[in-house]
């Protein structure tokens, strides 16, 4: 009888433990995303939806641009997953490579922005949550994450065009 009392005490107890995790995201997480999330449209609304495409048509021509900036414009103004539409603006054959640029940008975006891909941000909390442990500042974590993401992205989308147009050679594409 005692187990089946435990059982049931710790069943119910994983649910309360649930509960105040969701109460805790409504309260702190989920208001922090909406703002950052308001704040990206607006400004797009005070740009001109016009001016940041042909902003973006420009950039795809150029490689660097492309597997750049690109890349973060698309994750910071359309989040996961609409950022892979950005590639509408991108050739055929430099697809793979953007698609490849910015899923490796979802992840280093959630320390500064975590409403770009909520849904990873426990990874990030993950993370930064060992880093307060082990004594040293979040922010420097977030900013060096960035950054590295961004060369990440860079490397990795030159790197994939030059196998993709190699691999389109060798198939006569």
């Amino acid at each position: 009888m005692e187990y089946i009392e435990w059982f049931g005490t710790h069943f119910i107890g994983l649910f309360q433990a649930g509960g105040k995790v969701f109460v805790g995201f409504m309260t702190d997480i989920v208001p922090l995303l909406i703002v950052l999330l308001t704040f990206t449209y607006s400004l797009i609304a005070f740009i001109g939806e016009q001016r940041v495409t042909k902003a973006i048509q420009f950039s795809a021509k150029n490689m660097l641009l492309r597997y750049s900036l690109m890349p973060i414009l698309s994750v910071l103004m359309l989040t996961n997953p609409m950022a892979y539409t950005f590639g509408r603006f991108v050739k055929e054959e430099q697809k793979p490579a953007f698609y490849d640029s910015v899923v490796s940008f979802l992840h280093p975006v959630t320390g500064m922005f975590p409403y770009a891909n909520a849904g990873e941000l426990f990874v990030y909390l993950g993370i930064a949550n060992g880093v307060m442990n082990a004594g040293y500042n979040i922010s420097s974590l977030s900013v060096r994450y960035f950054l590295a993401g961004i060369i990440i992205i860079l490397m990795r989308g030159v790197i994939t065009e030059i196998i993709t147009k190699f691999l389109m050679r060798k198939k006569n594409l």
